[in-house]
């Protein structure tokens, strides 16, 4: 095994193969296409206000500082693109939720060599909508204020100039929490039991979401790397799961 902190790339790479083989392709293409339109319409608005959303958050200095602005420009773009990338992550994932439940259950059985579930059909799918999008604004509500709180932090002078990293600290966490929730959904693992899971995996949930974080800041890379980014945190779930099964039996 890898060390904790090199683990997440191997998973990711692995899970990217794994959704390009042909029996699971069904459940990439459509919300790659739904994403892609997403994807595209927003980026077309937040290039029209980008330039508008950068003067507004950049602090005003009097003259004698006004040398820093070569300096902290660069520092809000920054801040906007991973604010953009935030509300693109969010929606895309709601959006393909009832999809990434069924994909990570497809990757488990294709891991672990044993396919107990029926054979797809679009009333299965439709009738996970209901968890999915619950466990989704599960998520949205820890979120929302922890990202509010960042929002408000990037508006207050000087103290704004920590927002960006806080922000990339979080995301990359939030990175792990998304997508390896949809397989501790599917076996019913609750929401604090799962948090507290990925604490205990604290450097290979890092590690996981913050590559899924890199790849997914890459335009068109991005729509193909969330289903990628699926399988490779099933695989995260099956063998760091599977390890602890493992020692727990030792013991």
């Amino acid at each position: 095994m890898p060390a904790p902190v090199l683990s997440g790339p191997q998973y990711l790479r692995e899970g990217l193969k794994l959704v390009l083989s042909p029996g699971l392709r069904l459940f990439v293409l459509l919300p790659l296409l739904i994403n892609l339109v997403l994807f595209v319409g927003l980026i077309y608005f937040a290039g029209h206000q980008f330039s508008l959303w950068v003067d507004t958050l950049m602090p005003t200095l009097p003259n004698w500082l006004s040398f820093l602005n070569y300096v902290l420009w660069p520092l809000f773009v920054v801040l906007l693109i991973l604010m953009v990338f935030f509300t693109f992550t969010m929606f895309a994932n709601i959006i393909a939720a009832p999809f990434n439940g069924f994909l990570s259950e497809k990757v488990e059985a294709v891991v672990r060599g044993v396919d107990n579930s029926p054979p797809f059909t679009w009333g299965e799918l439709i009738a996970m909508v209901p968890r999915t999008l619950a466990r989704e604004m599960r998520k949205l509500g820890y979120f929302l204020p922890r990202a509010i709180a960042l929002l408000i932090l990037s508006f207050v002078p000087v103290v704004n100039l920590v927002a960006a990293p806080l922000w990339l600290i979080f995301g990359v966490w939030m990175m792990a929490i998304q997508y390896i929730d949809y397989p501790a959904d599917n076996h019913k693992l609750g929401w604090n039991e799962m948090l507290a899971w990925l604490r205990q995996k604290r450097w290979q949930s890092l590690s996981f979401g913050g590559i899924v974080y890199l790849v997914l800041l890459v335009p068109i890379v991005n729509l193909l790397m969330m289903p990628a980014a699926v399988a490779g945190a099933t695989l995260f779930w099956v063998r760091e799961r599977g390890e602890e099964a493992l020692s727990t039996k030792k013991r």
